[in-house]
């Protein structure tokens, strides 16, 4: 079939929520936001979206991410981005969206707190790696290789501007994605388990893999 990679516009908000939310999910039935939130998936995937189009451009903008193309529809994305400062600029948008959505003090604050059970195991790399994240397809068009033409555009991207190393991280059994960056060229570089994040998620913890590009 017809595949195109182009870079991603305000129009895909909902294609890049949908997105991010499989991409955290992974095997699991919730993933990040889900469980920040702990709002029904419609009004995630709207938050999200917001997110997504906010003036806070953050790794969950679409100004980050790359979409593939079959016949001219969407059907997998990622987004690939300086790694340095990506905390910031995330909680940024999240402060951003709620304030739109008229969410009070105490809201804001409770979605920061059920989201702070990452904090024991997340890892990122170095501020000066090339980050690829939020790494999906629909279920239609997977095993296609769309995954791969994906990565390698965001490694090119990474590459032109001055990058020497990328990194992308994932919840530890999500055997698909760790075979996908695996085919991709990255390599094992660490992980870190929590028992408070495997009684939330039913995952361990976080692995990293890292590529020269």
């Amino acid at each position: 079939m017809p595949t195109t990679i182009r870079p991603a516009c305000a129009d895909d908000a909902d294609f890049i929520a949908r997105t991010i939310l499989l991409a955290q999910r992974g095997p699991f039935p919730r993933g990040w936001l889900d469980i920040a939130l702990d709002r029904p998936e419609s009004e995630v995937v709207d938050f999200i979206g917001r997110l997504a189009t906010a003036r806070a451009v953050s790794w969950w903008h679409v100004s980050k991410f790359l979409i593939a193309e079959v016949e001219g529809r969407p059907a997998a994305a990622l987004c690939a981005l300086p790694a340095e400062g990506t905390g910031a600029t995330a909680r940024a948008a999240i402060e951003e969206v709620a304030t739109h959505s008229g969410l009070s003090t105490s809201e804001l604050f409770a979605i920061f707190q059920r989201g702070a059970y990452t904090r024991a195991c997340w890892i990122q790399g170095g501020a000066g790696d090339w980050l690829i994240e939020h790494v999906a397809a629909q279920a239609a068009h997977r095993g296609r290789g769309l995954m791969q033409g994906l990565i390698a555009h965001a490694l090119a991207a990474g590459r032109a501007a001055g990058f020497a190393q990328a990194s992308i991280t994932f919840v530890i059994g999500n055997d698909v994605a760790e075979r996908c960056y695996a085919r991709a060229g990255f390599r094992f570089a660490e992980e870190k388990r929590d028992t408070g994040f495997a009684a939330i998620t039913g995952s361990p913890g976080f692995r990293r893999f890292v590529r020269v590009i």
